[in-house]
């Protein structure tokens, strides 16, 4: 269930004491690109440290800083297709099962990165094998699920050359399952000024949020490596969910603040208590953005009264804050 912005902070302001303090980063090294969930009793954390996949866990978002990595995946030389630039992974339970969907390629050219698929058991800390990899074409990294009046959809970034440029865009594709998806469709390029910073323009990181009846995605636009890396919304309107026309882009509406820059490729999710919606994202305290080294960081984010998400500001490093509601104090 999704609040209003008064609504969403008065309950946070009435649950505060419930939770146990915390301040950014929850990772300063390899936190690019985190995902951040919260099951019976834990909250687990896993990010880009391009080797392998990696998952902590703990009670407080405090206490992931400390929590010891569990290795779930590692690669094979067996299977050169997907054993390096390993990126993205994102926590998702679907039928009652975990996955984590992340993106992988080959060691001497990461043009062929594909989205690949882990599946788990009842619990993000259960053991997870590789389920396969998502038939999209050739380079869809950053792949995640999309649920639309009861039909699953995959959303990835992708190389498109529609407008006459060959540009990283978002890409969308109906899943008959979780690894097959049908025709390729392009969702949104990267056309507006502040989606076209740095080396080239980008769109990637999509993320799906669902507040009162309605449907976004989240994404970054812009390089990486640039300081303007930020965040776009774009909503669905009606209509077939393949098609460009069902949606409308904003943004940006997360953007370089508190000496934070390269802010972007985020993910959602809730407080233990249901209450609160959150917001995972990545950051580097360097000027001139960095795509490397990046910091993981989460912050509460409020809703307009009609449902249209508030994403703020990022938070500056060590500023001290409520943690999210209904989490134990230790």
């Amino acid at each position: 269930m999704f609040f209003s912005r008064l609504g969403s902070l008065a309950l946070s302001s009435a649950s505060a004491v419930l939770a146990a303090n915390y301040s950014n980063p929850l990772e300063p090294k390899n936190g690019g690109d985190p995902s951040i969930a919260w099951h019976d009793g834990y909250w687990y954390f896993t990010a880009t440290n391009y080797r392998d996949i990696s998952v902590r866990r703990a009670t407080t978002l405090e206490g992931l800083k400390t929590a010891l990595p569990k290795t779930v995946w590692a690669h094979s030389a067996e299977y050169p297709s997907r054993q390096c630039n390993i990126w993205a992974p994102e926590l998702h339970i679907m039928d009652g099962q975990w996955h984590i969907y992340f993106s992988a390629g080959g060691c001497d050219d990461d043009s062929i990165q594909q989205s690949q698929v882990l599946r788990g058991g009842q619990s993000p800390w259960d053991n997870f094998d590789f389920y396969g990899t998502v038939n999209a074409p050739a380079w869809s990294i950053d792949g995640t699920p999309l649920t639309i009046n009861g039909q699953n959809y995959f959303v990835y970034s992708c190389f498109r050359d529609d407008t006459g440029e060959n540009l990283q865009s978002l890409c969308i594709g109906q899943n008959s399952d979780i690894l097959t998806i049908g025709e390729e469709h392009l969702l949104a390029s990267p056309t507006e000024a502040w989606e076209r910073n740095g080396q080239m323009p980008v769109n990637e990181g999509p993320f799906a949020l669902y507040s009162k009846n309605r449907t976004f995605l989240s994404y970054s636009g812009s390089f990486c490596w640039d300081p303007s890396y930020s965040l776009g919304l774009l909503e669905y309107i009606g209509g077939d969910p393949l098609q460009q026309s069902s949606w409308v882009k904003t943004g940006p509406h997360f953007s370089q603040a508190n000496g934070m820059y390269s802010t972007g490729h985020n993910s959602f999710f809730t407080s233990p208590d249901g209450t609160e919606t959150w917001m995972a994202y990545h950051s580097s305290p360097n000027p001139a953005g960095s795509c490397g080294d990046r910091y993981a960081n989460a912050k509460k984010i409020d809703f307009e009264a009609d449902g249209f998400p508030i994403l703020g500001e990022p938070i500056a490093e060590g500023v001290v804050l409520p943690g999210p509601a209904g989490e134990p104090q230790a």
